[in-house]
């Protein structure tokens, strides 16, 4: 059985960098054919993708935030990690780490295409 774990901080300053890691276990995100995603969702509106990162290692970031956003993955750990720059109070979220064994972007903010969940961690961006 797949679990992750989100960890990072839970109030960051606006224009500083989110830094978030999802900590697997249960399964190598290496050998486990998966999409480990991050997802977000706002106060009071719904799930949005942000970016995946595949076994392979290959990865890909909604457009959106790309020009601010990296994900990477740190195989001795078993980690991958969200780093999201410049935020401001829009990006205030509860922030999910997720798997799932396909990925189509039209229903990426459908949660029955994720197969595993973290339990999320609530950020939130204030001075």
């Amino acid at each position: 059985q797949v679990q992750l774990q989100e960890s990072g901080p839970g109030l960051v300053k606006p224009s500083q960098t989110l830094s978030l890691t999802c900590t697997v276990s249960g399964g190598s995100i290496t050998t486990a054919s998966y999409y480990w995603s991050w997802i977000r969702q706002p106060p009071g509106k719904g799930r949005v993708w942000i970016a995946y990162v595949q076994h392979t290692g290959s990865t890909y970031i909604d457009i959106s935030l790309r020009s601010r956003t990296s994900i990477s993955r740190d195989t001795s750990k078993n980690q991958f990690t969200l780093r999201l720059s410049s935020v401001t109070p829009e990006d205030t979220a509860v922030y999910y780490c997720v798997a799932s064994e396909t990925f189509r972007y039209s229903d990426s903010g459908n949660r029955n295409m994720y197969d595993y969940w973290g339990q999320g961690t609530q950020v939130t961006i204030s001075s």
